[in-house]
């Protein structure tokens, strides 16, 4: 990999540039308007027979009761620095197609790409998204009332950025470590897998 293989081209829209899963959130609530524009930039998404098998449940720190029962559902590490986060959130994908009944095999795909929508879309308002998959899935979907027909995917917070400070050492050097991402020449292929991608 060459030096700046683990930086984002200048090319590339700056919110990919710039996102990242955070773990330190400012004391600052993401108000209506403003989840409602993430969860706008999801549902845009695109999706096998535009089924849109994505379904998000969530709470907000206003909300203690509704917030707990969420931050109940992840593993104790998890629950030491996103009980920080203004906003918890639980994604679900639907098993079958509402078309044919049929199981749906693209369902967590697409979520996939909902969360990226939302995810850039938190960006672009100076939010930032961290998934999860240290939780409980089986206590989420009993807690959270998930109907047997939808698959529990994931977690995860939403919030401003704070002070890594409050967070333990472990987690400082962990927010302060330099994104890194594998080089093209390991992930993308031309012709046939394995093969050099002439980029």
């Amino acid at each position: 990999m060459t030096a700046n293989e683990n930086q984002p081209a200048s090319n590339l829209d700056k919110n990919i540039q710039t996102r990242r899963s955070l773990r330190s959130f400012a004391d600052k609530n993401v108000d209506a308007e403003t989840l409602r524009t993430l969860f706008e930039a999801a549902r845009w998404a695109a999706s096998c027979f535009n089924e849109q098998p994505w379904r998000f449940v969530y709470a907000t720190r206003e909300e203690p009761a509704e917030f707990e029962r969420l931050l109940a559902c992840l593993v104790e590490f998890n629950q030491a620095w996103a009980k920080a986060a203004p906003v918890l959130m639980l994604t679900l994908a639907a098993k079958s197609f509402e078309k044919n009944g049929k199981a749906n095999r693209h369902a967590e795909h697409d979520l996939g790409l909902a969360l990226g929508n939302l995810s850039l879309q938190a960006a672009s308002l100076g939010l930032h998204v961290h998934e999860m998959a240290g939780f409980d899935a089986a206590q989420a979907a009993q807690d959270l009332g998930v109907p047997p027909e939808y698959t529990v995917v994931s977690m995860a917070t939403i919030g401003y950025p704070g002070d890594p400070q409050n967070l333990s050492e472990a987690l400082r050097e962990k927010e302060a470590a330099p994104r890194t991402r594998k080089a093209l020449s390991e992930i993308v292929f031309r012709g046939g897998f394995g093969e050099l991608n002439g980029l």
